[in-house]
């Protein structure tokens, strides 16, 4: 496999971790399908992935998701076990695609980059739903959930199709991610 394979499947891989930020199940589902109809090519010990019994799974899973999240109390607590599933999702859909690479450099590269771009965007998820919960009570974590499903299925088509612009959207989402954190740092705190 060329350099240039080789970094379209790890833009590939990029792309759908940062979806599992916001959905674990769908970029699972989204490459399963991919791949069950040879559109990205799996690597050897993950082409199960690719079969039926994948896709059905992984689409009952998806659904269950996204309908757990529009519950009021229910999607704050799917927010806590979901950060360490989309770690893990977000390691496996890099493991999954990028190949001929030595497994100690593909492993790295999916836990740091997959597994790191899957819980950052998670736990910035999870911390914005909390603030929606605590300022309107919970009434705009409905639009919360519509907005990151969105963003999901957008993430996991781009990055199946055209990989080098879901990478760029990853990019443009940490960048996002650094000013607003970097803008809360800049406020003065209240003076008594």
């Amino acid at each position: 496999m060329d350099t240039f394979s080789v970094l379209i499947s790890l833009f590939l891989g990029i792309g759908l971790a940062a979806s599992a930020g916001f959905r674990v199940f769908l970029p699972l589902l989204a490459l399963s399908i991919a791949g069950y109809y040879e559109y990205i090519p799996l690597t050897e010990n993950w082409e199960w992935i690719g079969s039926l019994t994948a896709i059905i799974t992984l689409a009952a899973a998806t659904f269950l998701e996204i309908f757990g999240y529009y519950i009021p109390w229910f999607d704050n607590l799917l927010d806590t076990i979901a950060l360490p599933l989309a770690t893990v999702a977000g390691t496996i859909v890099i493991v999954a695609t990028v190949a001929d690479m030595d497994p100690v450099v593909t492993w790295a590269l999916a836990i740091i980059a997959g597994g790191g771009t899957a819980s950052a965007i998670k736990g910035n998820a999870a911390a914005l739903r909390v603030g929606s919960t605590a300022t309107t009570g919970g009434i705009a974590n409905p639009l919360v959930t519509t907005v990151e499903t969105g963003t999901a299925t957008i993430m996991s088509v781009a990055s199946i199709f055209i990989p080098i612009v879901a990478f760029i959207v990853v990019l443009l989402l940490f960048y996002g991610i650094f000013r607003f954190y970097k803008k809360l740092r800049k406020k003065p705190s209240p003076r008594p």
